[in-house]
């Protein structure tokens, strides 16, 4: 696969330089953080370089002059060197549906410009319908094992945000996250999911399928597609959560943990307003965190709509202001760059650490490059995930390359698919009779194959 038919010269340059395309432990170059790249960004504005220009040119000549402590020129330019890493991954990645929206395209969510600025995610991986993305609505928080009150008042709230047409955005974790997701999309609601972990599975996963493919769901990640498990992400994804919305509720939330954690930062922050389900269970932190800043949501469900929870006069102060502008336009080609009406801040504001100033401005003024070509080409890759069930694709993939039988791991080298969606969609070909199942070795055959 040519990424260049999917992603500009500038999207391929900050993949590279911000993005893991394997498990972390087998890649030789960390990519940048956030704050990282936030610095990086700067100095080449100031050198009046584009990241595009260090696919096409020397970096190692763009690159004199360049000094930080934490990142090296050399760190640099083994991380532009993985283009060949780049385009598996996509290809591997656009197989199952998944598509990249970076800081300079028109779908990402302005919300997390506008309200996280230096730790606006430069990358979000996704499957699903993008304009979601710009959609606000109700966040929904609470615990993995909440409980069975809980999740049945849970499913009633995106049952019931699905009939007054408002987003849910959540976590797409057990429990509460998932409850809520799937009560709005059984009813043709309008669901965000934002995923801190195996966003590649969920994107092949029955539980989601109907929803992706109606244009009802989107499913989001600032992570590796493929990565497992971590605390680290599950807690950072938080605040995603928070500011794509335009308010917020927490169903349960434990003594310590995730829920409490996002929960405070999010009061500190304020970011949205927060609404706190009654409860009387002693072990929860809902008294905490009404006591902390937030609002007890009334226990008769009937007696509130969710209209009325996202459009408080707090939320009013909150409102997103105009798309940040770019970081490179004051220099860039018309035709690579759009313009941007970015002014200095006034020299009136308080004083900050230079450090600080320029990881803000760094990040908030980030960046609006992507030409037509790739937008048209993002439109069309959002057109067939509504249209294509890539199961079927793979089924009559599989029929032509299974005439003889094949282990697994031939099928992984055959198709490129990752182990956990292949294993699932392989299930899925056994049950509805495509293909066959032998044992010792395992392997799968056509059905209609002697």
């Amino acid at each position: 696969m040519n990424t260049s038919n999917l992603l500009s010269p500038t999207a391929q340059a900050t993949l590279l330089l911000t993005s893991y395309f394997s498990k972390s432990s087998n890649e030789s170059a960390k990519p940048l953080s956030n704050a990282e790249w936030g610095r990086f960004a700067l100095w080449l504005k100031e050198k009046s370089i584009t990241p595009a220009d260090l696919l096409v040119g020397d970096p190692q000549s763009l690159l004199q002059g360049w000094h930080d402590t934490r990142i090296s020129a050399e760190r640099i330019i083994e991380l532009l060197k993985r283009g060949h890493s780049l385009a598996l991954a996509m290809e591997k990645w656009q197989r199952a549906g998944l598509w990249v929206v970076t800081r300079s395209d028109t779908e990402y969510p302005k919300r997390l410009k506008q309200r996280l600025k230096t730790d606006c995610p430069p990358v979000l991986f996704g499957c699903g319908n993008k304009d979601l993305l710009n959609s606000g609505g109700l966040a929904v928080i609470g615990s993995r094992n909440a409980s069975d009150s809980d999740l049945a008042f849970t499913d009633q709230i995106g049952a019931k945000a699905a009939s007054e047409n408002i987003a849910i955005i959540s976590g797409g974790a057990r429990g509460v996250d998932e409850t809520v997701m799937i009560g709005a999309m059984q009813q043709g609601g309008m669901v965000v999911g934002v995923m801190a972990d195996r966003l590649l599975r969920a994107a092949t996963s029955s539980k989601w399928r109907q929803g992706l493919m109606d244009g009802h769901v989107v499913l989001i990640s600032p992570f590796y597609p493929e990565a497992g498990f971590n605390v680290g992400n599950a807690m950072a994804r938080n605040k995603y959560i928070y500011c794509l919305a335009d308010s917020s509720l927490v169903i349960h939330s434990g003594k310590k943990g995730g829920t409490l954690s996002g929960a405070q930062e999010n009061l500190k922050k304020a970011w949205v307003p927060l609404w706190i389900k009654q409860t009387t269970d002693k072990d929860a932190a809902n008294v905490d965190l009404v006591a902390k800043g937030g609002s007890w949501l009334k226990a008769d469900i009937q007696a509130f709509t969710i209209t009325d929870l996202v459009s408080s006069k707090e939320n009013l102060v909150n409102q997103v202001s105009e798309p940040i502008g770019d970081l490179f336009s004051t220099y860039a080609q018309p035709e690579l760059f759009a313009e941007t009406d970015f002014k200095p801040a006034p020299k009136s504001e308080p004083e900050k650490d230079v450090n600080e100033v320029e990881s803000d401005r760094a990040v908030t003024e980030l960046q609006t490059e992507i030409g037509s070509g790739s937008e048209e080409a993002a439109e069309s890759n959002t057109a067939q995930l509504e249209t294509i069930d890539f199961y079927h694709l793979f089924s009559s993939e599989l029929q032509r390359l299974a005439e003889n039988p094949l282990t697994v791991d031939e099928l992984i080298e055959s198709t490129k698919l990752h182990k956990s969606q292949l294993t699932e969609w392989l299930k899925r070909a056994v049950d509805d009779e495509v293909v066959k199942k032998l044992n010792r070795p395992v392997r799968y055959q056509v059905k209609n194959s002697e």
